[in-house]
């Protein structure tokens, strides 16, 4: 018991350094650079890489994870940062499919409108394979993606697989970003935005198609 208090106590003040650093920087107007924003997590040691989880799980409910995948490559860099990112927004995705689930109370499925049934067969049948086309194509947020599958029979392993695959693409483009802020020039930059590019391309050409199927 005194374990768990000691860390949530560690977590605590790790959030509140953080967000003390931001208020900071909006009240005297001035922001800390790149490399010194990663100074700072370099400082703070192992502690910084455990509580990144609990800390992005928390700020996804009212932060979008784009911002905090961004967050991560600044802080860590991309190559501890993607990883790190990429774990979080799983974390993320099953802890507010549980709380919808949770908040269904044991009748998902039964309260979708009859009109969505064909959804929820969708999920169920195809499970990560449908997670991962959501993610892949920015049909919808990922949040009402998150919220919408506990109202379903998809299970968590579903929701996590589909999310960790693909998710992976978007992910890393957005950590890489953070992580480029001193170079947006850089050959990690221009592969970060020429990624985003490709994706949503490929997302605007899978809505036209299905526009088109469904007109047909």
């Amino acid at each position: 018991m005194g374990s768990r208090r000691a860390a949530l106590l560690r977590l605590a003040a790790f959030g509140a350094v953080v967000g003390g650093v931001f208020l900071g920087a909006l009240i005297t107007g001035t922001t800390p650079t790149p490399d010194e924003v990663r100074d700072w997590g370099d400082d703070l040691g192992a502690a910084a890489y455990l509580a990144w989880i609990p800390l992005f799980v928390l700020a996804n409910f009212v932060i979008t994870w784009p911002i905090l995948a961004g967050a991560a490559g600044l802080l860590f860099g991309t190559a501890v940062g993607f990883p790190l990112s990429l774990a979080a927004v799983v974390a993320a995705s099953v802890v507010q499919m549980a709380i919808s689930r949770h908040l269904a109370g044991g009748h998902h499925g039964a309260l979708l409108p009859e009109r969505t049934k064909s959804i929820e067969r969708f999920l169920t049948e195809h499970g990560a394979v449908a997670v991962m086309q959501s993610r892949i194509v920015p049909v919808l947020p990922w949040g009402v993606v998150n919220y919408s599958a506990g109202l379903t029979r998809l299970s968590y392993l579903s929701l996590a697989l589909g999310t960790l695959i693909g998710g992976a693409p978007k992910v890393f483009a957005y950590t890489a970003l953070g992580g480029s802020l001193s170079n947006l020039g850089s050959p990690e930059a221009i592969v970060a935005i020429a990624l985003l590019v490709v994706l949503a391309l490929g997302g605007v050409l899978f809505v036209r198609r299905q526009i088109v199927t469904a007109r047909a």
